[in-house]
Order: C-alpha cells, then structure tokens, then sequence
C-alpha cells in the first residue's frame, strides 16, 4: 500500500439548490453529480457529492471559485482551499486500511470507483473518494491529517 500527501489542490465548499445547479455546473465546465455518493469529473476539476446541495469542488490547477463570479445563479461558494488536505492511499489492500479506521464498506459493490462519502476515520471526519481501481483520496481538515496519515501507516504495516 502506498500512502501520500496529495499534491495541493484549490477546493471549494458549493452550496445551491436543484435549479441552481445546471447552471453552476456549467460555470464550473462540469454536470454536478445529482445522485447520492457520486462524482464527477472534467479534466483535472472534480466535484463530489456530500448532500442534495452542496458538492466538493477539487481542482489542482485554477481556482474553481474564479469561474462562478459572472453567473446569475443562487449559490454559495466557500474557498477552503487552506482548511482542507488530502492523503492518497493506492494498491492491493488500500481498502482493507482504510477500514482500519473507517466503518464503511469499501467493497467494490458498495464502494464503486467513482463514489464517495462523508465519513468518519478514526475520530475524524472525512470525505472519501474512490478515485481508481485501488485508490482512494481521503480528504480531511488539515489540523487532522497528521492523526489520519499515522493511523493509516500503521493501519499499513499491520497489513504487510
């Protein structure tokens, strides 16, 4: 299993509501996902569904929040790109450690690349992303991410 700091990433708190959201969408140059623990991807830009109107919005490269200022639409957009991290867990058994700290089953009929979830590890909360095949992304606040990296190491090491 290989555990790691992801890159860092702008991300973005959005919150609107079902009319809003075609056009928010658009703005952002990707169709927010609609259905519970789904995802959606445009180039390096994702959002992640965490409820029936409010999305996390990633994006490695550009600021999401610069693409939804001209948009006549009800939203709201939180930058809180200081607040959270990301730790990438990858290989074999990247779900069984997982499960070292978190109650959710991460089987692949449950659990499908593409889903995700709030969530908690440990005794933190997290949202969880199955990315690919054997790789998950789990965010968290930063001020938790040193207990959510060690617990998932040894989490590791018990599982070699």
């Amino acid at each position: 299993v290989s555990i790691s700091l992801a890159p860092t990433a702008f991300r973005l708190n959005l919150r609107c509501g079902s009319k809003a959201a075609g056009s928010v969408g658009k703005a952002l140059g990707l169709d927010l996902p609609r259905q519970p623990n789904s995802s959606a991807t445009a180039g390096s830009r994702f959002a992640l569904w965490l409820g029936p109107d409010e999305w996390l919005v990633v994006d490695p490269k550009e600021n999401p929040i610069m693409a939804l200022g001209n948009i006549d639409a009800a939203h709201s957009a939180v930058d809180i790109s200081h607040r959270n991290t990301a730790v990438l867990v990858s290989g074999p058994s990247a779900a069984d450690v997982i499960n070292a700290g978190c109650p959710r089953d991460l089987s692949a009929d449950a659990f499908p690349v593409g889903h995700c979830a709030r969530t908690v590890f440990g005794k933190v909360e997290i949202v969880l992303f199955h990315e690919r095949e054997d790789a998950y992304r789990v965010e968290v606040w930063r001020s938790f991410s040193d207990y959510v990296f060690t617990h998932l190491e040894t989490a590791a090491r018990s599982a070699s």
